[in-house]
C-alpha cells in the first residue's frame, strides 16, 4: 500500500493538469477506464466536468472509484 499520493499528469480537453492520488486508486480508476472502454483523460475529463467547483479533481476520483467499487 503506497503511504503518499502520485503526481501524475492529465490532459482535460486540451489542457495538461496534475493529479496526486495514491497508487491505489491510481490502479483502479485505470482498471475502470478499460473496463468502460474508455480513455483515462476522457474518464477523468467527465469527472471535472460534474465535480463543481466545492471538490478538487484527485477527490472527485477518489469518490467516483470508491462509489464503482462499492456500488454505491
Amino acid at each position: 500500500m503506497s503511504r503518499r499520493p502520485k503526481k501524475r499528469s492529465l490532459t482535460l480537453r486540451g489542457h495538461r493538469t496534475s493529479v496526486s492520488l495514491e497508487d491505489e486508486f491510481w490502479d483502479a480508476f485505470r482498471e475502470i477506464a478499460a473496463q468502460d472502454t474508455r480513455p483515462i483523460n476522457a474518464l477523468a475529463a467527465e469527472i471535472d466536468e460534474s465535480r463543481g467547483t466545492e471538490m478538487g479533481l484527485a477527490s472527485a476520483i477518489r469518490l467516483f472509484v470508491f462509489k464503482r467499487l462499492t456500488g454505491r
